[in-house]
This record gives structure tokens, sequence and C-alpha cells, in this order.
């Protein structure tokens, strides 16, 4: 039996308090033209389109070159601004809109969106606005398009899907007769096929077979736990809008320990951080290596690597992979015709270059460019969009989503697992005592 957990709520006021001191701190210490005008009122020019995101490294790179193709076919300015990713961008994005000066355009999370949208911190997005720039609902890849829903309401337009993904070295899996006659990586099926190509891959690496993050930062173990988890038929972690917390422990103490038997096998490394552990699979001493679509970029820099990526294997009952969606947001204002139209073509315009966006990883949300011969002929990103069919997002929460306080709690906990330094037992017990302050603490944006 799942555990029903309801605690009585804490101070709105006292977390408002705290919320808007730190949100006062980021606001002073950015130095962008869009944000200047966007939360100190500095005047812009009319017709300006002020839009505002998160992307930073590849992504951000790709960005600018996808908004300068926007700006050499749209005579008005173009006011774009980043933000450092998680809590501190969504505080940005809350207390702009509060204060009467948000952007026109935001880029939101699909799990942090609906919170502002539960907020009235957005604008519904009508079939009618979609259709000004010549889009509709079945434009859109299902699972997104659906999940983004907030009663039934459309308040925002998928980008992408950016799932958890296996990478793998084709020279160690090659070596270690994991290809099949075209070069490609042969199905992987359940535990026992998982664990015996960890074992070959090892076998040729004198190292792993597989790496994924364990230390440094929490996301990554909690993406790797609900992937499993999920492909179990683990129930969504929170319900009631993370008043109460759903999970099934008895499959949660089960994945934990399963996830913790790779480790303490030696066939995945205990201690490894982010950027150890893509090292370890880039320079052959792993053959496989776990993580969001979006290093792509980083093993195609490697000189000299030859690799694959494909959707995580089935290693239970279901494919299932956690994964989350870029979406595009219309942030709270009063908008005039014109207002609505400028933002509607930008959002298209960054559609219609979903391709280049792709380049960088993330699988497309507009189906017009998923299901285009351009890219089906992209490799290896082709290889791994069947995932978009069998993504799982983290359940809605005012502290859930990426980058989120949840993820942090969860994460930190599959990592001391993974690490050896806290049996599943520990772990659990150590994740619902802290979940169950925010499960009983009512939403700031309510």
């Amino acid at each position: 039996m799942a555990p029903q957990v309801r605690i009585p709520r804490s101070s709105r006021r006292a977390f408002l308090g705290g919320a808007l001191a730190t949100a006062v701190g980021l606001a002073t210490s950015g130095c962008s033209t869009a944000l200047s005008a966007g939360l100190a009122g500095t005047p812009l020019a009319p017709g300006t389109l002020t839009y505002w995101n998160l992307f930073g490294g590849g992504d951000g790179a790709r960005m600018l070159t996808m908004l300068d193709n926007y700006r050499a076919s749209h005579p008005d300015p173009l006011e774009a601004a980043t933000f450092s990713w998680g809590n501190p961008y969504y505080t940005k994005v809350s207390l702009a809109t509060l204060g009467g000066a948000p952007p026109d355009v935001a880029i939101a999370h699909l799990t942090r969106q609906t919170n502002l949208a539960d907020g009235d911190l957005l604008t519904e997005i009508t079939d009618d606005m979609l259709a000004l720039v010549g889009l509709k609902p079945t434009d859109f890849s299902p699972k997104p398009w659906e999940a983004q829903k907030v009663d039934g309401r459309t308040y925002a337009i998928p980008f992408d899907l950016h799932p958890f993904v296996l990478y793998y070295n084709v020279d160690v899996c090659d070596k270690a007769g994991l290809l099949d006659a075209s070069g490609q990586l042969q199905p992987i099926q359940g535990t026992d096929q998982w664990e015996s190509a960890l074992t070959a891959a090892k076998e040729v690496t004198g190292a792993y077979g597989a790496a994924v993050t364990t230390i440094g930062e929490p996301s990554t173990p909690w993406r790797w736990f609900q992937t499993l988890y999920s492909q179990q038929g683990g129930p969504p972690w929170l319900a009631d809008g993370g008043q109460t917390l759903t999970y099934d422990p008895d499959l949660t103490l089960e994945t934990l320990a399963y996830i913790r038997s790779l480790t303490e096998s030696g066939l995945m490394p205990e201690n490894t951080d982010y950027a150890g552990s893509q090292t370890l699979m880039f320079t052959g001493e792993s053959g496989f290596y776990l993580q969001g679509e979006w290093e792509i970029t980083t093993a195609q820099d490697v000189e000299g690597l030859e690799f694959g990526m494909v959707p995580v294997p089935t290693l239970f009952d279901q494919p299932a992979t956690q994964a989350d969606s870029h979406t595009f947001v219309l942030p709270r204002m009063d908008r005039d015709d014109a207002q609505v139209l400028r933002a509607m073509e930008f959002i298209k315009s960054m559609l219609d270059q979903s391709l280049a966006w792709a380049e960088g990883g993330h699988i497309p949300a507009y189906l017009p460019t998923l299901q285009s011969r351009e890219y089906e002929e992209l490799r290896p990103q082709a290889d791994y969009a069947a995932a978009a069919d069998t993504v799982v997002f983290d359940a809605p929460a005012w502290y859930s989503g990426s980058g989120s306080t949840f993820e942090r709690i969860v994460g930190a906990q599959v990592g001391l697992v993974q690490q050896g330094l806290a049996s599943p037992e520990a772990a659990l017990e150590s994740i619902q005592s802290q979940l169950q302050a925010y499960a009983g603490t009512k939403s700031p944006l309510l």
C-alpha cells in the first residue's frame, strides 16, 4: 500500500518572504538588456519582443544561431536573455510576472510550467491563437501535448522532449560482441541481458561495463532510478499537487537494491561525478554511459570517439524512460492583437528550426520535423527517437520538476545508495521524512 501522507500546512507568508528575498538578490545580479527591461522597467523600443530562456552550453550556442535567424526575417527588435538553470530562473519569471513586467515569451520545462499555470502566471493559448501562425494541436507529439494541459486548457507549446538515454562506445561494444552485422547495438531486453552486456563490456575495458553519475549532482541518479521504477509500473511519487506521497515503498526498495547491485558488483562505478561518468565511456573505460541526450554534442567533440545512442533498454516489464520537455509559454500580461501575433510568430519560427535544435540531441515535439526525412536520416538522433513514445514526466507539484527540490532530495539519496553509503531502507526513510515537510506546505503560488 502506497503511503498517504498529509501534514498541516506551513506558513505561506514565511515562504513567500524567503522567495521574495531570494528573487531580489537574483534580480540585482542580472546584467542583460532584457532583464533590465523586464524587472527594472527600462523602456523598450516599440514592437520589441522579449524572450527569456535557461539554455547554456551547446543548447545556448544553438539557440543564439536560431535567434539570429529569426532576427534576419523579422524587422521588429528582439531582446533575449538567458538565466541560471533551475529554481533561480523560475523565481525570476514568477516575480517578473507578479510585478507586471514579464517577458513576452519564455521557456519553461513542462514539469515546471504547470506550477506557473496553477499560479495564474501564464496566458492560456487557444486554438485560435495557434491558428494565427498555422498551428494546431495535432502538430505536436501526444505525450507532451497532453501532459502540458492544466484543467484541460493549453498553457504551453512543447518544443522538444529530452529523455534519459543510453550511449555506447562502438569500439568497446564491437570487441565485446554486442553489435549486429550493421554495426548497431544489438537489442538488450531484461536484467539478465543487461548484466551480460555490462560484463562483456567490462572484460574489454578492464574497468566498468556502464557509467552513470553517482556524486556531485542529484538529478542524474533520480533519472536513473525513475526510469527503472517506471519500467516496473511504479505509480507516480506525488498526487494532489504534491500534498500526498503515493510512491510504492516496496518497489522503491527493490529498485534501489537493484541499482546498488550494479555498483556493488563493479559493473558500474560507485563514485563518479557528471563529467567523470561520461569520460569513462569516451575514453573506453566503460562500454556504456547513461545520461540525457543533450550530451550528444560533448560526445561529438571527442576526437576519435565513435559512439551510438539508443533508448534505455527495457530491463523490466515495460519500456519507460524519465524525461522532460522544453516548452514555450506566454507569461500573463495584457496583450493586444499585435503582441499576440508577434509572440506566436516567434514561437513558430523556433518550431520551424526544430531540425537545428534536434542536432543538439533533443527529440522534436513538432511532428512536421519529427516525421521528416531529414530527421529520420539524422544519426544517432533518430536511433533513440522511439523514446518519445514511452517518456515519463515527474509528477506535478510546486516543489517537483527539473532541477527542483524534489529531485534534489530523492536523487541525493539514490546517489548514496549507489555509493554504498546508505541502505535502500535508510535512503527511503530519509526521502519520506524530507518530502513530508513539502507535502504539508501549500503551494506559494496558490
